[in-house]
């Protein structure tokens, strides 16, 4: 979801099996037992999670994309933008070898640090981990639905936690690249009220988001994988009455929220999608309203559902690990994974974005005002079963109830998820006339861009400002035996598969910044 990486919610949840955790502080296992040597089976992820975890090919069935290799657009000659603290040491060598196993094209991966060089790679650091984690599941969801897209991975140095810290250097960063992308990818967030005031918030918008709307850059965000709740500023405390999560609640960003898919062996859907939440200790897809924007012109409609305030979220797509995309990362000694959280969605629309982009042969850019007027002929999937009520490992609901999947626009699932052979042409076509130039085949925006072959490490560039030294979140704790997991980033759920004597077994961690994030 979009944590920020701080984790996204801020929670580790238990697993769907029921498997406990303990508090980073008392890892004891290495990372790379969280993974396994070879990617998952169907049946493995059936006995898991209770759905099946898919591979490129079956996420692009069930999205309404068609198949690998065949004719029709791919990206091609986009640029999605993804933002992410730090970054991982190894996303090239872990593309090649996703590459591989899938037959994907080799990515044309750029990766750029304005704000400063991240420190060198620490793999004792939770922080770091789960800051690769997100990198990685975001870099490889977007280059499994646009194949030909082009990817900026754009690094901070410092940890995007709660509050303020982190958000400096992430908007830094991403005016430097405004020239050179197309789309930008945010799986990371923080809860509104962890900012000083909404001042605050509303000054760090203006700073970049009606830039990139003047430029065309469509700005995609998670918006949680707590439900109607998310962290305080400790990372580890929920708040006890429905938030919601910035910058997905800026009305000039796309807030995406989460679903739950189920789909045969050949990607095609055996159930409608629900709403991603109720589950035990499964995660919940963010939703609610803004306390920082009142209503945009474009929620005039469902005013009767959002009031006077902001709705979050915009659309929703798959999030829950019962359902996820399988992903690769080395960072911790190497293995397969399943991802999961409002940090797989949102890098899955952003592909689909570019995908559209390809087809308009320009930049699409600011969609929300589109979007509410798309419905079901434009490709929107509405979604009325489910809810994002929180969950946690031992069963309990979180006693702030969360929102039910209705008819129409609900504060669980938005207006609903997409079909994209329907979404796409539909978004061009009404874009049309609106648009601006792709960004192109533009050289690196900043003279420390680095290419693949480069690692997002080394000395450590401008240091951050006061009391933003990154930290990690405590993960929950529950009964039984434990693992230690890393951190997500902010808002993101991760699955992970872990090799077990009794077979393999799926954990959702998550950082409180909301993205998704992955081991």
């Amino acid at each position: 979801m979009s944590r920020r990486h701080r984790p996204s919610g801020a929670v580790l949840c238990a697993a769907l099996l029921g498997m406990s955790v303990l508090p980073a502080s008392a890892a004891a296992a290495s990372p790379s037992t969280f993974a396994q040597p070879r990617p998952p089976t169907p049946q493995q992820c059936l006995a898991a999670s209770g759905g099946r975890c898919l591979t490129p090919a079956a996420l692009r069935a069930a999205y309404g994309l068609p198949p690998l290799g065949a004719p029709g657009p791919t990206g091609k000659g986009v640029t999605v933008g993804v933002v992410v603290s730090f970054g991982s040491p190894t996303i090239a060598a872990d593309l090649a070898v996703y590459d591989r196993q899938y037959a994907l094209p080799a990515l044309d991966l750029q990766i750029v640090s304005p704000a400063g060089k991240p420190p060198p790679f620490d793999s004792h650091d939770h922080d770091r981990l789960g800051w690769a984690g997100e990198t990685t599941l975001d870099v490889e969801m977007i280059h499994a639905i646009a194949p030909g897209a082009r990817i900026l991975l754009i690094t901070t140095p410092v940890s995007e936690t709660e509050g303020l810290q982190g958000f400096p250097e992430i908007i830094r960063s991403e005016n430097a690249v405004l020239g050179s992308v197309d789309v930008l990818s945010q799986s990371f967030a923080a809860t509104e009220p962890t900012f000083d005031s909404a001042d605050q918030i509303r000054q760090l918008s203006r700073q970049i988001y009606p830039r990139a709307k003047a430029v065309g850059v469509t700005v995609v965000s998670a918006s949680g994988d707590n439900g109607p709740v998310d962290a305080t500023n400790d990372g580890q405390t929920l708040f006890a009455r429905a938030v919601t999560d910035w910058p997905a609640s800026d009305p000039l960003v796309t807030a995406v929220g989460g679903t739950r898919v189920q789909v045969g062996a050949d990607g095609r859907r055996i159930a409608p999608d629900s709403a991603w939440g109720g589950r035990a200790g499964a995660g919940a897809g963010g939703g609610g309203r803004s306390e920082v924007f009142g209503r945009p012109g474009f929620q005039d409609a469902v005013a009767a559902v959002v009031g006077p305030h902001r709705g979050v979220p915009d659309v929703a797509l798959d999030a829950a690990v019962a359902g996820g995309l399988i992903i690769y990362g080395s960072y911790s000694g190497g293995g397969w994974t399943v991802g999961g959280g409002t940090s797989q969605a949102t890098p899955l629309l952003s592909g689909v974005v570019a995908i559209a982009d390809e087809k308009a042969g320009a930049r699409l850019g600011y969609l929300n005002d589109v979007l509410y007027r798309l419905g079901a002929a434009g490709g929107i999937r509405d979604i009325t079963a489910g809810s994002n009520d929180l969950v946690d490992a031992a069963g309990h609901r979180n006693p702030v109830p969360g929102y039910g999947a209705t008819p129409g626009y609900d504060l669980a699932t938005g207006l609903g998820s997409i079909d994209a052979s329907r979404f796409v042409p539909a978004l061009v076509a009404a874009r049309r006339g609106h648009t601006l130039p792709l960004a192109g085949a533009a050289g690196p925006p900043d003279p420390g861009a680095r290419g693949t072959a480069s690692p997002p490490a080394g000395p450590v560039g401008p240091g951050p400002g006061p009391g933003s030294a990154p930290h990690q979140r405590v993960l929950s704790r529950s009964a039984g035996h434990g693992l230690a997991l890393p951190v997500l980033g902010a808002g993101a759920a991760v699955a992970f598969l872990v090799a077990g004597v009794l077979g393999i077994r799926t954990m959702i961690l998550r950082r409180r910044r909301r993205s998704g994030a992955m081991r």
